[in-house]
């Protein structure tokens, strides 16, 4: 299994289905602003930029997965990324059940004065709505819980991951 682990992280496949699974994302962010008419929040907003933090590991990893320094970069920026975006969605959510006039976030997005995203790209990189207001849901769960169940899911495969990558030496061969 660990064998298995360490080969997959060397093969473009991997990274090629992690980069289309952030892809995927990213279009639907696109879809629900841009053809539904939902206004994304200032955390919403975060949560993308969360998502193309893993997107940009998966591209550094399928440059060269062979590369021993590429794909750590990429792992750990996945895995970064993944645990940031985990807890924006967590923040969402408390905030989206939990209503209350001192548990609000902020009300304009805030990127470094070295990239400001919000005014390069508004269309997709500001926010407008409110992040206490649920303008989704799917099966009775808002958008942040199904970004819960994403991040958590990367968050899972990347730590797994990692751990193939950092055991060494031989197992019990269990047959």
């Amino acid at each position: 299994m660990i064998t298995f682990i360490r080969k997959m992280t060397q093969n473009r496949a991997a990274w090629a289905l992690l980069l289309g699974s952030t892809l995927f994302l990213e279009l639907c962010a696109m879809v629900f602003q841009h053809v539904m008419g939902l206004q994304p929040c200032v955390l919403c907003i975060y949560q993308r930029v969360a998502v193309l933090g893993i997107m940009a590991g998966a591209v550094i990893g399928f440059i060269n997965p062979k590369n021993v320094f590429l794909r750590w970069f990429g792992l750990l920026l996945w895995a970064y990324s993944s645990v940031q975006g985990l807890q924006i969605a967590l923040k969402q959510t408390d905030i989206q059940l939990h209503p209350s006039p001192f548990n609000t976030c902020d009300l304009f997005v805030t990127f470094p004065d070295w990239l400001p995203l919000n005014h390069w790209m508004p269309w997709f990189f500001n926010g407008t709505g409110d992040c206490a207001e649920i303008q989704w849901q799917f099966l009775t769960w808002t958008m942040p819980q199904w970004l819960i169940v994403a991040f958590g899911i990367y968050v899972a495969c990347s730590f797994i991951i990692i751990s193939g990558n950092l055991i060494k030496g031989k197992f019990y061969n269990l047959q």
